[in-house]
């Protein structure tokens, strides 16, 4: 994806924000692919920050990059109330870092 498009967008805790989109060749669409934004400055007092700090957030949007990997077409099914946990403990990639954690455990026992 090389094509990109960014969005003036609303997120309860940035303001300006900002989302962008890539064209993907194979779905013939642009696709959501990250959101960015300045903290609100309440956002930030009550982690102690003083109200003069500007605080940036962006982030990748992983979820539509897997969506289209697996041909999932609902992002509830990765996320909320649809998504089903047994998915989530059973799948490899999810439990290395619980591996890697539980090998720690037993080096340090």
């Amino acid at each position: 994806m090389t094509e990109l498009r960014f969005k003036p967008a609303f997120n309860p805790y940035t303001e300006p924000s900002m989302e962008i989109f890539a064209y993907h060749p194979m779905l013939k669409k642009w696709v959501e692919v990250g959101n960015s934004g300045m903290f609100r400055p309440e956002m930030m007092l009550p982690m102690g920050m003083p109200p003069d700090v500007n605080v940036i957030a962006w982030g990748l949007s992983l979820e539509r990059p897997t969506m289209i990997m697996y041909g999932i077409d609902n992002i509830r099914d990765l996320f909320g109330s649809k998504m089903q946990i047994s998915s989530v403990k059973n799948n490899p990639v999810c439990r290395l870092g619980l591996i890697e954690q539980e090998e720690t455990v037993k080096a340090t026992q």
